[in-house]
């Protein structure tokens, strides 16, 4: 299963007018809505709404942009702004799949009109390409014909390119792809509804087939396919759903695992990649500016200055297949040895934490070799890192003491980067 990352929202104090369904713009609310913003969306969306809050880097798929305008879940027409409706949606349920939760149950209604007002706020698109409704045609209702014809209409618009013949990315030229701001994306697993980011009725499927989801290589098809086509497309979709894991028996869920663990063998790298994204790599090994965000291009390239009392002051490794910085002429058990038992290249011993190769060393010897084969596809960066600079022993013995018979946990911080100038 992916690693989902979660991001966190809070409240405000409220002055936006709910009148029917529409989001009211008037006096006072956009300023409530900024408070709830402040308070809990910056973390993810960035303080002024571009997606490059503090936790952007580690997210896939990043937050939104909002000052660009591009909504991926819409129930309008290609290149307007989506719908006051669309807007609450996406905080009320969260997007499914993501690392957006849902708000219905943490935020007062208020409190959730206003943040949507202040959101619009951010792009112009709101005045210069208002919301066009789609007019959806009448709906499909669900039948083995309905299916069969969805099925042809998926083979006719090659959705096997990118989802594969069998929803699941078998035979698909690729399912790993960039969005417009040059972030990666993956195509979304057919099987597994509970992930589709805008729901997964036949309602939701054929919205995005209809207005396309801006921002991403999923396009529009309208004009390539009529809108009965349309809703026969949905309804197939909805008929690759497998069961999920919380209704299976227990052998249905050992036969999913075994498959799942087949597979990874197949594909270490693509395995590697997911345990590299589960265990948090990229969290420690990245170099961050003074605002917390990961500095661009500078993921699994190390530089984070960690100072832990009364140890000493390290810097995390530069993990990327750079020949002269990184791990490109290490040998794989080299590699190895870092990460199942914390000693460097030179023979220095890690402390246990944060790296925790203790823990590490637990892995199964084939995910440790499909990190490795990862690793070695992560593109090179240049990032030269210093040493650690270590506390005189009289320090590091009383450190170990307080820990391993007082039972304390030593002090750690974090510093942005570069360790030469101090990263303070």
């Amino acid at each position: 299963m992916d690693l989902r990352s979660v991001a966190v929202l809070t409240a405000l104090s409220i002055a936006a007018l709910w009148t029917g369904r529409a989001i009211a713009q008037q006096g006072a609310a956009p300023r409530s809505g900024k408070a709830v913003y402040d308070a809990h969306c910056v973390e993810c969306h960035g303080e002024t709404g571009k997606g490059d809050g503090s936790a952007a880097g580690i997210l896939v798929p990043r937050p939104r942009d909002f000052t660009l305008g591009r909504y991926k879940l819409r129930s309008t027409e290609t290149g307007s702004a989506p719908s006051d409706d669309d807007i609450l949606q996406s905080v009320r349920q969260g997007l499914y799949g993501t690392s957006m939760p849902a708000w219905d149950r943490v935020l007062s209604n208020e409190e959730i009109q206003a943040v949507a007002v202040y959101v619009k706020s951010l792009s112009p698109i709101f005045s210069t390409n208002p919301p066009k409704p789609i007019a959806a045609g009448p709906s499909v209702p669900s039948s083995p014909d309905s299916i069969d014809r969805g099925k042809t209409v998926y083979e006719r618009l090659q959705c096997a390119k990118c989802h594969g013949s069998d929803g699941r990315g078998a035979g698909a030229v690729t399912n790993e792809f960039k969005d417009d701001w040059n972030q990666p994306l993956h195509a979304a697993d057919l099987t597994e509804p509970w992930t589709f980011h805008g729901g997964a009725t036949a309602r939701d499927v054929y919205l995005r087939f209809r207005a396309g989801m801006s921002g991403t290589p999923m396009p529009s098809f309208d004009g390539s396919a009529s809108d009965t086509e349309m809703w026969d497309l949905a309804n197939y979709v909805v008929s690759l759903g497998r069961k999920p894991v919380w209704s299976m028996t227990a052998d249905e869920v050992s036969q999913l695992y075994a498959r799942q663990d087949a597979e990874a063998r197949a594909n270490p790298v693509k395995r590697g990649a997911h345990l590299v994204s589960a265990l948090g790599c990229v969290l420690c090994h990245s170099s961050y500016d003074e605002q917390k965000r990961i500095r661009p291009g500078t993921q699994l390239a190390g530089g984070l200055v960690i100072r832990i009392e009364p140890f000493g002051e390290f810097v995390t490794g530069n993990l990327t297949s750079d020949k002269e910085t990184g791990l490109g002429n290490w040998s794989d058990d080299e590699i190895k040895r870092v990460i199942t038992k914390g000693i460097l290249r030179n023979g220095t011993r890690l402390l246990p934490y944060p790296m925790d190769w203790a823990s590490f060393s637990t892995m199964k010897p084939e995910d440790i070799d499909a990190i490795v084969k990862y690793l070695r596809t992560v593109p090179p960066v240049s990032n030269r890192i210093p040493p650690p600079k270590w506390k005189p022993l009289p320090a590091h013995l009383w450190g170990k003491f307080k820990m391993l018979i007082l039972g304390q946990d030593p002090p750690m911080a974090f510093f942005p980067t570069p360790a030469a100038q101090g990263g303070r």
